[in-house]
């Protein structure tokens, strides 16, 4: 949540790209860690280091199905002279009473099971006749053939070396480790581990909440007809898709008709769900920009700090931004513009690091590099105005895909990257160099 009141500014001031994100990540903070089972606690952040309680494995225990013997029994085993021993039991895995093998003996073992007392190294089933006189066994046959229990005698064709086949105790991390650090995200291999070392539970940063709406009411949604002067609502699905790449829950509330006390109500109703609320539209100055209608009224007047302020950024797509806190519980709101590509540039350079930050991480924004432009003209840019356009990045080089329309949305579908063309740079040269936004 937020527990710092954002930064305000006079109506004429045009606040830098880099002025407005400061502001954002000022006033956003991490949310409070919580106890969480392990699945739920996927793609979580870990906000203390986890020791390992037990060694793993915990005990030394064979990675094959075969024979646990001495060294010295089949020291020089070969085809022509295999050794011959005797089958004294069986070791399963889970079985806590275990055998002892001695001169001249061999257990039958299975994977996993652990290495009885007495015995140095596994043989493979493979390299013994199975415990049927005969002879070498192969895998399956040996093992179907040769009855679980019985005792008798193996021929063994091949010497082994200490230690062959056996995954020692604390082989994959010792008791006292360091399994994972604060800070690790929570993906499948580290909830693994997790288990592994018999942790149920773990606490984290919670995956943040998000709400996404639009407004317009000439959104339709996908599936339905379309009417006169209508468009599908596509802002709300990249932008509900875009927090859920971030690492956030994402609620996808949908279209909003452009009536200030509808979309008031709805903001309202959706805060109980809510660590973070984005609308798309409405923030311009058209005369049914209704977010700025509904979400003036919104601000808590006991509330110092709440509500929403709404600013001009020297940044193209995207010059209109809101953002403040309502509710509450002070909950963020950035509010996005409504064409297709400002909306989304705009999630990325600052919906995506609030979202990273009430996460609890440390490197919240997208990964940046230094590409060559490789295009038919240079690429001009507005005076005073960050621009960032729609490239393909590959292999050190990138290329403008589309236009600078923000309302190309296929060309949005072919980029992987943003060119970034700075205040002071009216005009990049093709086989320049560009800064460039990696996406995905």
């Amino acid at each position: 949540m937020s527990t710092a009141a954002p930064r305000t500014a006079g109506p004429d001031h045009l606040w830098s790209v880099d002025e407005h994100l400061d502001d954002i990540l000022t006033t956003v903070r991490p949310l409070e860690p919580i106890e969480l089972h392990l699945l739920d606690a996927q793609g979580c952040v870990l906000v203390e280091d986890v020791t390992v309680p037990v060694s793993l494995p915990p005990f030394d225990n064979s990675s094959m199905d075969g024979y646990a013997v001495r060294v010295a029994d089949v020291a020089g085993a070969s085809e022509e002279y295999p050794a011959a021993l005797e089958v004294v039991g069986d070791v399963a895995a889970g079985q806590a009473d275990l055998i002892h093998v001695g001169p001249g003996q061999a257990a039958r073992i299975m994977t996993g099971a652990p290495l009885p007392p007495g015995a140095e190294t596994v043989v493979p089933v493979e390299w013994t006749d199975g415990g049927l006189g005969g002879g070498p066994a192969t895998g399956m046959r040996a093992r179907s053939l040769a009855p679980e229990g019985a005792a008798g005698q193996v021929r063994v064709h091949r010497a082994a070396p200490a230690g062959a086949h056996v995954r020692t105790r604390g082989s994959d991390v010792k008791a006292g480790d360091r399994a994972l650090t604060a800070g690790t995200v929570l993906g499948p291999p580290q909830i693994s581990l997790l288990a592994a070392i018999g942790r149920g539970t773990v606490r984290v940063r919670p995956r943040p909440r998000v709400v996404v709406l639009s407004t317009g009411s000439e959104l339709v949604q996908p599936g339905e007809e379309l009417s006169p002067g209508q468009i599908y609502d596509s802002n709300s699905f990249a932008l509900t898709a875009a927090a859920r790449d971030a690492g956030a829950i994402a609620y996808r509330v949908g279209a909003v008709t452009d009536d200030a006390a509808t979309l008031r109500d709805t903001i309202e109703d959706q805060l109980v769900r809510a660590d973070l609320m984005v609308t798309t539209g409405g923030v311009s100055v058209g005369a049914y920009d209704v977010v700025k209608e509904a979400l003036s009224s919104v601000a808590d007047e006991d509330e110092p700090g709440s509500g929403i302020d709404f600013r001009r950024l020297a940044m193209q797509p995207g010059k209109p931004q809101g953002f403040g806190s309502i509710g509450p519980d002070h909950t963020p709101l950035l509010a996005l513009p409504g064409n297709p590509v400002s909306s989304y540039v705009s999630f990325e350079l600052f919906v995506r690091p609030a979202i990273r930050t009430l996460m609890g991480l440390t490197d919240v924004h997208r990964p940046r590099t230094t590409a060559t432009l490789t295009a038919d003209r240079p690429l001009t840019s507005p005076k005073g105005r960050r621009q960032f356009l729609r490239g393909r990045y590959a292999d050190g080089a990138v290329t403008p895909v589309g236009g600078a329309g923000s309302h190309l949305v296929a060309a949005l579908a072919r980029a992987n990257a943003l060119i970034v063309v700075p205040e002071d740079v009216e005009a990049l040269e093709p086989g320049t160099t560009a800064e460039v936004v990696l996406l995905g």
